[in-house]
């Protein structure tokens, strides 16, 4: 049974928690490999093909493929590009050049979702700015996911994402986009902002289940869509990074779905 709390955010019990971690690992397995394979003169669709065979081979299905239209398996995304690049063999990867590759997979009904920014080449010979956007999104996203207590509220996540951010420099928050539940499908009530003042929208319970995903620019915060009514990127052509992961708030704190670890590493063990 699906349960949904007056807010009309669904919420799982600790059975269905387990389905939505089995969704997140075989989407976690596949970033690992996609960022092992990332190499300069791979193109993008390159990494979409390895995507889909490790996804299937796990007996799951790509969540992103038909989509409201969307042709791939991955969104690839490439320095100015935000979110939302569609996969292509037009465009070889090249060294310093930097690539967010967002995936999902639906196993056994449930969802997961998760993105990785990742350099091309050597990450030692990536410009300086690139390797600090990396490192300044990827940490925003795990100071938002630190914020999923029971008891806390929706708002306390992009407060925290933002409150680090603007800590870092003076980097683009695109306010358009951000993150959102997920569980029978893969995007859900609530939206998560990356930005604005704690303690405000609904109260964090145990069973919900939110992707967090800030993307932060090295310039504006202003974005725009091109022709192919898909690919987001910056508006004075500068970099963006972008990094995602599935989380449920339990009892004893955030458990990462997508993450390999269940955020161990990053956050401690659950209490």
């Amino acid at each position: 049974m699906l349960k949904k709390n007056r807010h009309g955010i669904q919420i799982k019990t600790p059975e269905q928690l387990r389905g939505m971690r089995a969704a997140g690992l075989v989407v976690g397995r596949t970033l690992e490999l996609l960022r092992e394979s990332v190499e300069p003169g791979m193109t993008p669709l390159d990494l979409d093909v390895i995507a889909e065979k490790a996804i299937r081979d796990e007996g799951a299905v790509p969540s992103f493929k038909g989509y409201q239209g969307f042709p791939a398996t991955i969104c690839a995304s490439v320095n100015a590009e935000v979110v939302h690049g569609i996969p292509s063999r037009a465009r070889e990867l090249r060294a310093g050049d930097i690539i967010s590759i967002d995936c999902g997979a639906i196993l056994d009904g449930w969802h997961g979702d998760a993105a990785i920014t990742v350099p091309v080449g050597p990450a030692e010979e990536l410009d300086p700015k690139l390797t600090e956007l990396m490192r300044v999104t990827e940490e925003a996203m795990w100071r938002g996911i630190s914020a999923l207590r029971a008891g806390g509220y929706l708002s306390d996540i992009g407060h925290q994402i933002e409150r680090y951010a603007r800590s870092q420099g003076r980097y683009g928050i695109p306010h358009e986009y951000g993150g959102h539940g997920i569980g029978t499908e893969m995007h859900m009530d609530p939206w998560v902002a990356n930005h604005g003042r704690p303690g405000r929208g609904p109260r964090l319970e145990v069973g919900m289940c939110l992707a967090i995903e800030p993307m932060l620019n090295l310039g504006t915060d202003k974005t725009r869509v091109l022709a192919d009514d898909w690919t987001v990127v910056t508006l004075d052509g500068k970099a963006s990074a972008h990094f995602e992961h599935s989380v449920a708030v339990t009892e004893s704190g955030p458990w990462v779905l997508t993450a390999l670890d269940g955020g161990e590493s990053r956050l401690g063990p659950r209490e």
